[in-house]
């Protein structure tokens, strides 16, 4: 056998070597990847941001609801801003939405992203976009057409209004959207992503609601949201006790939630948009495991979850 020829094999087999350990470790890699952006409610708190998910499916991430401190935390990941260009909103309530036009400028200015921004939403979702856009009229225009010339298309939104089931299906990825039971706001959604046989189920802001078991069965993780009545009124002694039974009665207890975890037997339930504190989590986790005995995580800002074989989660913040 001649010098080249050695040479040869040699390169083909380090070559084979390569492209199996690289199949390997592309196998190890999760499916899905979900990261909650904010975990609490209205109150503005340092440590606690608005209500939002991130899930990244391969190469595409999508985002669920953009309360407030969106942007900073995608900063803190770090997830570029332009990454950002599909968003799905459970609600048109502002604690869910207060952080998009940050996303929507910021990605823009500092992302350069030169695509439109696509966003998803129940009825109302359209026009609420016109309108955010048209708030910002003097921004863009600056931006756009007289100063720095960042592309027009970025300053867009593409606005879509949903009324249920499958509202994206691309690239291997499924979100579905099911209506859920936020009493008087209508109309309200949660939602289901589906990406390489991995799962993920996230309540958006509802009391117990059937519809939500039927479409999150089984999924790996399930978000829901929930509030804590005591800690609450401990926390709050000037609030009414009237407005705090009109607050429970259209969100989920954590009794209830219990029980929905049970039914929907996730391989892991997360709590998230809930009020800051151990008070709370003590009593988030007390009741629900009156009812349900699985693996169960009260969500914090940075906290991640890596969706494979197995479910590894990761808290980024001190």
């Amino acid at each position: 056998m001649t010098g080249s020829n050695s040479r040869l094999i040699f390169t083909l087999l380090i070559g084979a070597l390569l492209a199996i350990n690289n199949a390997r470790v592309i196998a190890a890699e999760p499916a899905l990847k979900a990261t909650i952006l904010g975990s609490g409610y209205v109150e503005p708190l340092a440590d606690k941001y608005g209500a939002s998910i991130l899930v990244e499916a391969g190469t595409e991430k999508l985002l669920f609801d953009a309360g407030r401190g969106t942007t900073i935390r995608l900063n803190q990941i770090p997830v570029p801003y332009d990454a950002i260009d599909k968003v799905f909103l459970t609600h048109l309530h502002s604690d869910h939405v207060v952080g998009l036009p940050d996303l929507y400028l910021t990605g823009w200015v500092l992302g350069r992203r030169d695509t439109p921004l696509r966003l998803w939403g129940p009825e109302g979702t359209s026009q609420m976009a016109k309108h955010m856009v048209h708030a910002f009229d003097f921004d863009i225009t600056v931006r756009r057409d007289t100063h720095t010339r960042y592309a027009a298309i970025g300053a867009t939104i593409d606005a879509m209004d949903f009324e249920g089931g499958v509202i994206y299906d691309a690239n291997g990825i499924t979100v579905t959207a099911f209506t859920v039971d936020h009493g008087p706001v209508k109309p309200a959604f949660g939602f289901r992503v589906d990406y390489a046989g991995r799962s993920i189920g996230i309540s958006g802001d509802t009391r117990p609601s059937n519809n939500l078991i039927a479409h999150t069965r089984d999924v790996d993780v399930l978000f829901h949201e929930a509030f804590a009545p005591e800690a609450y009124s401990a926390a709050h002694p000037d609030v009414p006790y009237l407005v705090i039974k009109a607050i429970e009665s259209v969100h989920t207890t954590p009794s209830q939630a219990g029980k929905i975890f049970a039914a929907v037997n996730p391989k892991l339930a997360v709590f998230y948009h809930i009020d800051p504190g151990k008070t709370f989590a003590d009593e988030l986790t007390r009741d629900a495991r009156k009812y349900y005995n699985g693996p169960l995580e009260v969500g914090e800002d940075l906290m991640s979850f890596n969706i494979g074989e197995e479910i590894k989660v990761r808290r980024q913040l001190p």
